[in-house]
């Protein structure tokens, strides 16, 4: 048995949104290490404060993760587990070395424009297919990071 013999989608269309999510897949990989490196190396003033929001920003992108490799399973892909191949598939780039807010901060929010681009990307290509379980993933994610984005802009800005 195959679960798209029960989901009504047509499986060449789908192909193409499980191309992208295993890429999205790899972007999300790769920012969960950035994350995971800021929390643990950041210093100075803002350090409790950064520090708790990384932590709960890789967490956040650890679950996203877990999402992704889940629909594409749903969808008859298999996600990768290799991070030798993440770091090839991935358009985030990997970070080492900062210890600075403002410099994390600035990767994050880039990293997060990055995403949110991809995910609109994905999200056309989603309805497209008309694989609606993706694109109200894809939609519940691009509406949580616009709002954070939001934020952790007024953050930097103060």
């Amino acid at each position: 048995m195959k679960t798209m013999d029960y989901l009504g989608l047509n499986e060449p269309k789908v192909r193409s949104v499980v191309s992208s999510l295993k890429r999205l897949l790899a972007d999300y990989q790769i920012f969960y290490s950035n994350l995971r490196g800021f929390h643990w190396h950041i210093e100075g003033p803002d350090f409790f404060v950064l520090h708790a929001k990384f932590e709960d920003l890789y967490n956040n992108a650890a679950e996203k993760v877990d999402e992704i490799a889940e629909r594409m399973l749903a969808l008859g892909g298999m996600p990768e587990s290799r991070y030798s191949v993440y770091v090839k598939e991935s358009g985030v780039k990997e970070v080492t070395g900062v210890t600075k807010g403002s410099e994390a901060l600035k990767n994050v929010l880039d990293t997060y424009g990055y995403l949110i681009a991809e995910e609109r990307k994905l999200l056309a290509l989603a309805a497209e297919a008309e694989d609606e379980g993706t694109v109200a993933l894809m939609s519940d994610y691009i509406r949580e990071q616009e709002k954070l984005v939001w934020m952790l802009c007024a953050y930097a800005t103060r």
